[in-house]
């Protein structure tokens, strides 16, 4: 059994079982999960092995790449150069990154980039993984590229160049890359334990993926075999030409190496953030209120970027989500706490968020990547939450 380590305050023991449950039961590794209430940690739990081929421990301090949780910082970033008046979410992105205007894109405003609905989910030509790393071909290539649909007239997960397009605004507002950004205005005054680009003094904390096959590959099965609500799904998973597989076929080669350190050292804003669940939470606590004297966001800011901009069926997901400016909004699939949460999910489970009407912020991170709909390690953590509140 893991050794779970950490400090749970009264009232909060549900999220401990929960956490020890994901472990016993759920197929956790090696995670952490940590809570806020009112700027207050009120949960700090870590266990499990970060590294299963040396059996490194997990520790407090150790680092997991977050996947898309990553978006969630990023479009912090962002609201904060709104909150200062360098950018307008409503103007044209072609305002701040002249080049972005090519190919019919010159009235897409700032707010479509963040919230999934300027269509630019691929590339007609990916960009050598080296390159895209790089930064400025990556860019460059978005600025260039066309819409899949009409902007505006329909949303769909920009999984991978959502980093690059939000990134890129940031970029030319503030004179810093966004990891720099993040680096500065969010991580040093917050003191987080959590880099978008890793510097080479921290790569030795960060955990090791572990990636589980699903016990049935649903793209093998007969489609009749398929869950009736499903089937859409399996069709585009086996399209090699679909919105779900080209959106994440952006790069030469397609897949990408997130343990490698060449990734982990690039800044990919859209995914590969790498902190801890500690930093996660304190970053949405400070959201929603102070954390030692630091709030990142006016409440009126944050009400802008909190409000829904796009809902229903996402066109490269296939499945209905919604969207503020960046941040994802609860949905039955999206485990939040309550009707105003606000947060972002990660490949595999990593989740961070915020409930403003509860004071609650939350992260989760964990280096077992299991996926599909069997994976309850997050809900169950977001479901005793819940039940240490009533």
């Amino acid at each position: 059994m893991a050794m779970i380590e950490g400090e749970v305050a009264a009232g909060f023991e549900p999220v401990r079982q929960a956490f020890a449950a994901n472990f016993s039961q759920h197929g956790d590794i090696g995670a952490a999960v940590c809570v806020y209430q009112y700027g207050r940690p009120v949960v700090d739990l870590w266990g499990g092995v970060a590294d299963p081929d040396t059996g490194r421990p997990w520790r407090r301090d150790t680092l997991q790449l977050v996947y898309s949780a990553t978006k969630g910082a990023t479009a912090t970033a962002a609201h904060m150069l709104v909150e200062r008046g360098a950018l307008d979410l409503d103007a044209p992105v072609a305002r701040y990154w002249p080049e972005f205007a090519a190919n019919g894109k010159a009235d897409i405003p700032v707010r479509w980039l963040l919230s999934h609905q300027a269509g630019l989910i691929t590339l007609d030509r990916p960009v050598p993984l080296d390159e895209a790393l790089a930064w400025h071909p990556m860019t460059a290539a978005l600025a260039a590229q066309h819409p899949q649909w009409t902007p505006g007239t329909a949303h769909g997960y920009h999984g991978r160049t959502w980093g690059w397009l939000v990134g890129e605004v940031i970029r030319r507002v503030s004179g810093r890359t966004p990891g720099r950004f993040f680096a500065d205005e969010i991580a040093a005054p917050l003191g987080l334990d959590f880099f978008i680009g890793l510097p080479t003094s921290e790569r030795g904390r960060v955990s090791r993926m572990v990636y589980r096959r699903p016990d049935v590959d649903l793209t093998t099965l007969p489609i009749a075999s398929v869950p009736e609500e499903l089937r859409e799904q399996v069709v585009a998973w086996r399209d090699p030409d679909s919105f779900n597989n080209r959106a994440y076929a952006v790069t030469d080669p397609a897949g990408i190496d997130f343990d490698s350190p060449e990734v982990q050292a690039a800044e990919l804003p859209a995914s590969n953030g790498i902190g801890t669940a500690r930093s996660l939470a304190r970053m949405y606590a400070a959201l929603i209120g102070e954390v030692n004297g630091v709030r990142l966001l006016t409440p009126k800011t944050l009400a802008s970027a909190t409000k829904e901009q796009a809902g229903g069926k996402d066109q490269v997901m296939l499945i209905p989500n919604r969207f503020g400016s960046g941040y994802m909004l609860p949905t039955e699939t999206t485990p939040m706490i309550g009707l105003n949460s606000f947060g972002h999910t990660g490949r595999g489970g990593s989740l961070g968020f915020a409930d403003p009407d509860h004071g609650i912020a939350f992260g989760y991170t964990m280096n077992h990547i299991i996926g599909g709909s069997d994976d309850m390690r997050a809900t169950s953590l977001v479901h005793a939450v819940r039940r240490s509140l009533e």
